[in-house]
């Protein structure tokens, strides 16, 4: 099949490419605008407690509203504000609501804090409901411009927080990010090419594809999104660019290794294309089936985020895939060798001394060699155990130094913690309206360990319904404070509600809550079916049943000390309370999928060499000697990109940056450089049990004949 399509691209490779163009330019033209919400609630399904408080708010107080935004006032010098002081920012609240900024619809000053080292003025907004309305961004932003003036010269300073400000900080924090990681990553790529091939027209060649393939699809992932009405993470476009770069870059270095070495083998440009294509088609074919089935088992996820996130990278991967056998081989066919210019090192086979002197290593001594590499990935793999995970998906997504994080620091030196997100208990009569001492008897019980203050109950107009906001002690998103929502906060709230009566919690912390519940089930799902669906695909492409369960339990181990190298540098080395909680899944996936690559690029070599003749010790030698510089070049290029994400100037990226990268490289350059070819060697001819993968082809052609000609002694024809 890989070589018919080899045979038809060659032969007419300007019409590949013009039906490329024609479907960029279509999708691109067509396709509706890729936005993405901020607001986590909108990932979890209805069942949930927090949705349904949200529900509830939504039926009984439709105009309730908790402010859009706080802006924070303190002094310039940190001491206590004087009551010149707070009459200074009533007046500025005043001002600031006289000039009837755009979408805000009241400024309420509060009093000082008990300590009198800040005071805040709640900004109330239009309420917006899809996340590519601006509306409250675009407040916020006039807000801040005229608070600079509305301070200055006083002895006060002041900053804006609050979930509008923070989302703007998060938007504006995320395009900053992609911006940075697409010069870095086409940066690392244009350097790394120049670097193996000496060549400037192949290195811009991935960057010209691979942007290319960028629009078509982001296209294509807006119209799939739009047409099931999924909800896109703001992550979503930064992961896009990095996988595509990346996997892009590896699929297309697959490719033209094998060209040169074709090339080498005395081919002429446009054979030794389609040889290549026949060679590593199927390769790159499963190693793409496994990640797009890894990102495919987030469809399986009960979060929104997930369910979104999976369809778009598999997208990705798939359109990748497609151009690495299409459109690469249709370009280079018309350039031949002159895709090599200046260089003329392609027309030389390359000593390869380290490998060779590696691969010979491996082949003589592959227990010492298995025996290593697995005790590296178990000592790293202990610390796994000690990770913990945090919620804190605001100032983890948004840089340090944005002015919603500053403030909401600032804010705790005299405020509960919580005062920026407040939680939101209903109690629901179903025995007609509630009675004052209902209300005041449930207020009383809400006020346990964690909680900092709670309001009195708003009745809705039939009063079978009130509302109490909650402020909690501690950060909303941080771990004390999801502890007294998941446990002390309801547990009274339900154990309080009179007979018949039911009580619900909402609030952003109590969708933490919901998340990690909706997590814990995740994993529980996700992991074990996108490790079924990859052994199928090693299975179908091995012809093997006992290689893909030591080249899954390899992956699982390359996991495991993944993890635990993050939490190692993050939790034990830098002193972070703990990882964001989805790292591990995205993790798992990215780590499990494209580190599942590298193991199908050496394991389809090695069963190529010991199909060639080769004994088990000397096969592995010869894929490590061959196949080391491909997976070796890809691994660091595509560690690179990942890494690249640690420039972000925030911990979301940087964790999943720094953690994908050290998953990569140990894919690469533990496992499938030495674990991978080590255990096979070590189990010889029964790794591709029931198949024939490690016979000869001239044990095969000798079997052929035994079977038409059985006669001993007859004469070969």
């Amino acid at each position: 099949m890989f070589s018919r399509l080899g045979r038809f691209v060659v032969r007419f490779p300007w019409l590949v490419i013009a039906a490329w163009l024609i479907a960029i330019v279509a999708v691109v033209a067509t396709a509706p605008k890729l936005t993405a919400t901020t607001d986590q609630s909108d990932f979890l399904p209805s069942h949930y407690e927090s949705i349904q408080a949200m529900d509830l708010q939504q039926k009984a107080f439709p105009n309730s509203t908790t402010p859009a935004a706080l802006i924070v006032f303190e002094r310039a010098d940190g001491a206590p504000l004087t009551e010149t002081d707070s009459a200074t920012i009533q007046a500025a609240a005043d001002q600031l609501a006289g000039q009837n900024i755009k979408d805000v619809t009241a400024i309420q000053a509060t009093p000082p804090s008990e300590n009198r080292l800040v005071q805040i003025a709640a900004v109330d907004m239009t309420k917006v409901t899809n996340p590519s309305d601006t509306r409250q961004s675009d407040a916020v932003k006039a807000l801040r411009t005229a608070l600079k003036q509305d301070v200055n010269g006083t002895d006060l300073k002041a900053g804006i927080t609050g979930s509008a400000a923070q989302a703007l900080d998060q938007t504006d924090s995320g395009n900053k990010a992609l911006a940075i990681i697409m010069f870095a990553t086409i940066g690392l790529i244009l350097v790394l090419l120049l670097v193996i091939f000496r060549s400037p027209i192949l290195a811009f060649l991935p960057i010209i594809v691979i942007g290319g393939v960028f629009a078509l699809v982001g296209g294509l992932v807006a119209d799939v999104s739009h047409a099931f009405d999924l909800k896109i993470d703001s992550s979503v476009q930064t992961l896009l660019s990095v996988v595509l770069f990346g996997v892009g870059t590896d699929y297309i270095l697959f490719l033209m290794f094998r060209y040169r070495e074709r090339l080498r083998a005395g081919e002429d440009a446009k054979t030794a294309m389609v040889s290549s294509v026949a060679r590593v088609g199927e390769a790159i074919t499963s190693a793409a089936a496994a990640v797009i089935i890894a990102f495919g088992a987030l469809t399986l996820s009960t979060l929104g985020m997930y369910r979104s996130l999976g369809p778009a990278l598999a997208i990705a991967v798939a359109v990748t895939l497609l151009a690495g056998l299409t459109l690469v081989p249709a370009i280079v066919s018309l350039l031949g060798t002159k895709v090599f210019w200046p260089s003329k090192a392609w027309q030389r086979e390359p000593t390869g001394a380290r490998f060779a002197a590696a691969g010979a290593a491996l082949g003589r001594r592959p227990g010492v060699f298995a025996a290593v590499a697995g005790g590296v990935l178990l000592i790293l793999g202990i610390f796994a155990l000690n990770f913990h995970p945090t919620f804190d998906m605001t100032s983890s997504s948004t840089s340090n130094a944005s002015e919603s994080v500053v403030y909401q620091k600032e804010l705790l030196k005299g405020m509960p913690a919580g005062t920026t997100q407040p939680s939101q208990v209903y109690l629901q009569s179903t025995n007609g309206p509630l009675t004052t001492a209902e209300t005041d008897n449930f207020k009383s019980a809400l006020a346990v360990k964690g909680v900092g203050q709670v309001s009195d109950a708003k009745l809705s107009e039939d009063k079978t319904i009130a509302e109490y906001q909650v402020t909690l002690s501690d950060s909303p998103e941080s771990d004390a404070a999801l502890k007294t929502v998941k446990g002390p906060l309801r547990d009274a709230a339900h154990a309080a509600a009179p007979t018949g009566d039911k009580a619900y919690v909402g609030g952003m912390t109590s969708v933490f809550v919901d998340f990690q519940a909706a997590m814990n089930r995740d994993y529980m799902v996700v992991f074990p079916v996108a490790a079924v669906l990859i052994m199928i695909v090693l299975a179908l492409l091995l012809r093997s049943f006992v290689a893909p369960w030591y080249l899954m339990a390899s992956v699982f181990l390359g996991f495991a000390a993944t993890l635990g190298a993050a939490v190692l540098v993050f939790q034990h080395l830098k002193g972070d309370s703990g990882l964001i909680f989805m790292l591990p899944l995205i993790m798992y996936l990215f780590v499990v999928a494209l580190g599942t690559d590298y193991n199908i690029l050496m394991v389809a070599r090695l069963r190529e060499e010991a199909r060639e003749g080769n004994d088990p010790h000397r096969a592995a030698a010869l894929a490590v000697r061959h196949t080391g510089p491909t997976v070796a070049a890809a691994g660091v290029i595509l560690a690179g990109t990942f890494a690249s994400m640690m420039l972000s100037g925030n911990d979301l990226m940087s964790q999943m940056g720094f953690a994908i990268s050290v998953g990569i490289a140990i894919a690469a350059f533990v496992m499938a450089m030495f674990f991978t070819p080590a255990v096979t060697a070590l189990i010889g001819r029964k790794a591709w049990w029931p198949g024939h993968g490690g016979d000869s082809r001239q044990e095969d052609l000798d079997t052929e004949w035994a079977r038409l000609d059985p006669e001993p002694g007859t004469a070969r024809r």
